[in-house]
């Protein structure tokens, strides 16, 4: 489904590197790939490629909540069975969950980092039971049959690495106007507008997917991503129609590492 377009890396800023690592590590089931005094990659498979890069700065500070950022970066995992069996591993590892949900198109797991980035576990329906309406996808949210997803991984073994085949989905922004950002993001990356959510939130994507990119203004967004504070400080994207590796930053400060799709 998202062979012009995969999101590589998401990067962000944290106030404490080695609460962050031992959050992502212990209680989400990532694998260390290199760990200094400010800086770790980590990786859904000890071999990586590495998906995540956390960088440490303690002077940093919470933005605004209305201010522009990530709203939550969403790791998709290989299979519902999968999912099922990270959330077990979640589970036991204490970790807390803010919401579960079952949008047509996936079915998803909400919580937050120990710096209150939002983060989002989730495997995908396949595209032929995608609901939809009026010819296009018609995502929803409903509250997620939490026991038929565990069900689903009783019958098969548990991975030895427990993100074993996940990358990034999809990530959700939120941004001043979402109009302008849907402009800006189909001349940037070819993504199409999917689905409208009232006036403050778009969904976008390529090649059919359900969505790459979510943008939204919930809570009254109104102020660019301040400079060095805590959350997204870049994500990398790989696009078919990116031809060299270069640099973009968005009206409201968020910026994307574009590289060529390998």
């Amino acid at each position: 489904m998202s062979a012009s377009l995969a999101i590589r890396s998401v990067h962000l800023r944290v106030a404490d590197l080695a609460r962050s690592v031992d959050f992502y590590r212990r209680g989400l089931g990532f694998a260390v790939l290199y760990q200094d005094s400010a800086r770790a990659e980590l990786a859904a498979n000890p071999a990586g490629p590495a998906l995540l890069t956390l960088t440490e700065d303690r002077t940093a500070r919470a933005p605004s909540p209305h201010a522009a950022g990530l709203f939550h970066a969403a790791l998709l995992l290989p299979s519902r069975a999968a999912l099922g069996h990270w959330i077990t591993r979640a589970a036991d590892a204490g970790t807390e969950f803010d919401g579960f949900s079952d949008h047509g198109v996936s079915e998803a797991i909400y919580l937050t980092d120990v710096d209150g980035n939002g983060l989002e576990f989730y495997a995908d329906r396949e595209p032929a039971a995608w609901p939809v309406r009026d010819g296009g996808i018609a995502m929803f949210t409903h509250p997620l049959d939490l026991q038929s997803v565990l069900h689903a991984s009783a019958a098969t073994p548990a991975p030895s690495a427990p993100l074993a085949g996940a990358v990034w989905g999809h990530l959700h922004l939120r941004v001043t106007d979402p109009d302008r950002s849907v402009g800006y993001y189909h001349d940037l990356l070819g993504l199409d507008l999917i689905q409208r959510f009232g006036a403050d939130a778009r969904f976008v994507s390529r090649d059919g997917y359900h969505h790459h990119f979510g943008l939204n203004r919930w809570g009254g967004i109104s102020a660019p991503q301040p400079a060095q504070a805590l959350g997204l400080v870049d994500a990398t994207v790989a696009a078919a129609n990116i031809s060299a590796p270069t640099v973009a930053r968005d009206a409201d400060g968020l910026t994307l590492n574009l590289v060529p799709l390998a």
